[in-house]
């Protein structure tokens, strides 16, 4: 399956690891199971670490580690489930972690704007041709209204600056 991130198709840099298998050279993305069951050797690898998180979880649970996560996957179980969305919110702008925020499962095309408002910078897809309708969604729109961790000026804070500013009593 393809990766995108930051619009662009990429070759997965991580290998998805079961639970009970060896850990392979290089980078790998383990399930949560996984992770706090050897938290200390997942750490103390050279190479990077990734997390899939379910979205039943609290990510807060992550937090003391995350300095130290190279990617989070969040998973969609379906697509009428958005509790991803709150988990990458607090992630971006609560926690402040700028590592690779990975989409995966279930996502509809319609949804591939706000993964991006929402901070994923890196989409898990499922079919080939989702590609090219996710870079074009990410190309339709350049101005929101709605702040976000994503750091888009809002369009209330454009127009505000592009304004003269107006005194107090002055008539406009």
């Amino acid at each position: 399956m393809p990766l995108i991130k930051n619009g662009t198709v990429i070759a997965d840099p991580f290998v998805t690891v079961s639970d009970d298998a060896p850990l392979p050279e290089g980078p790998v993305i383990v399930t949560a199971a996984r992770f706090f069951a050897d938290t200390a050797a997942l750490l103390d690898r050279e190479t990077p670490v990734g997390v899939i998180w379910p979205n039943n979880k609290n990510v807060a649970e992550l937090a003391p580690s995350l300095d130290r996560i190279a990617a989070v996957a969040l998973v969609f179980p379906n697509f009428k489930d958005g509790r991803a969305y709150s988990q990458a919110r607090l992630l971006r702008e609560r926690y402040g972690w700028r590592g690779e925020l990975r989409a995966t499962g279930q996502i509809l095309r319609d949804q591939f704007v706000f993964l991006v408002r929402a901070g994923f910078d890196a989409l898990d897809v499922k079919k080939d041709a989702d590609t090219d309708a996710f870079a074009a969604a990410l190309a339709r729109y350049t101005v929101f209204y709605q702040p976000t961790g994503e750091g888009r000026t809002p369009a209330m804070r454009l127009r505000a600056e592009k304004a003269p500013e107006v005194q107090v009593g002055e008539k406009v």
